[in-house]
C-alpha cells in the first residue's frame, strides 16, 4: 500500500484561512513544474508549439493557455531559462514532448515537481502584505498582470507572479513552505487578523 502525499502546508488550512478577508491564500501542491534551459530561437519555437503555449519572448513574464495538458503557464526566468507549470501528474509525458521539440539543440529539461510548491494569494491588502518582505516594486504599473520574477519574500527564495489585479502566485521551495505561512500570518497582523 503506498501511502498517499502530503502536501507541504497541510497543517496549515486553518490558520491561513483565518486570514480571510485581508488576504485568501490557497496552496495548489504537486503541479508539475519542469525547468527548461535553451537558447536557440527555433528550438524554442519548437517546445512552445508541441505544449499548446508560447515561450514568453519578454523578461520577466510568463505566457499561459490550454493545450493538450490542460492550463499551462510557462514563466520567463533567465534569458535562456523557463519554467513550464502544468497539473498534477503529467511530468513525464510534459517532459517526453519538451525533449522530442528539443531535438538535436542544445538545452535541457529536467522535472523539479518536487521542488517547490504552490500558494495562490489574493485579497485587498495582498499587495501591502507582500510589500512587507519583499524588495520588487508591486505597484500595478511596474509590476502588471503577466509579470513573474525571481525574488525574496521575507529572505526566502520564490518565484512571484502576478496572476490578476490583487492576485499573486507565489512558488516556494517546499522546506521553506511552512515558514513562509508563519510569514504570513504575522505580516496580515495589522490588517485586523490575529495571528
Amino acid at each position: 500500500m503506498t501511502a498517499e502525499p502530503t502536501s507541504p502546508l497541510a497543517g496549515w488550512t486553518d490558520r491561513l484561512a483565518a486570514l480571510a478577508p485581508a488576504l485568501i491564500v490557497a496552496e495548489r501542491p504537486f503541479r508539475s513544474q519542469l525547468t527548461v534551459r535553451v537558447s536557440d530561437s527555433d528550438a524554442v519555437a519548437a517546445m512552445g508549439s508541441a505544449l499548446g503555449v508560447a515561450f514568453p519572448p519578454v523578461p520577466c513574464t510568463f505566457s499561459a493557455g490550454s493545450g493538450p495538458f490542460g492550463d499551462v503557464e510557462v514563466l520567463w526566468l533567465g534569458p535562456d531559462e523557463f519554467l513550464v507549470v502544468a497539473p498534477p501528474g503529467l511530468q513525464t509525458e510534459i517532459e517526453e514532448v519538451l525533449r522530442g521539440a528539443l531535438g538535436s539543440h542544445r538545452g535541457s529539461v529536467v522535472d523539479t515537481s518536487a521542488q517547490r510548491t504552490t500558494v495562490v494569494l489574493e485579497g485587498p491588502h495582498v499587495r501591502d502584505v507582500l510589500a512587507h518582505g519583499c524588495s520588487v516594486d508591486l505597484h500595478p504599473s511596474s509590476a502588471p498582470t503577466g509579470t513573474c520574477v525571481q525574488t525574496l519574500l521575507a529572505r526566502t527564495g520564490i518565484v512571484l507572479q502576478v496572476t490578476g489585479a490583487d492576485t499573486f502566485t507565489v512558488l516556494v521551495r517546499s522546506s521553506f513552505a511552512e515558514y513562509l505561512a508563519a510569514w504570513l500570518s504575522d505580516a496580515c497582523v495589522e490588517y485586523g487578523v490575529a495571528s
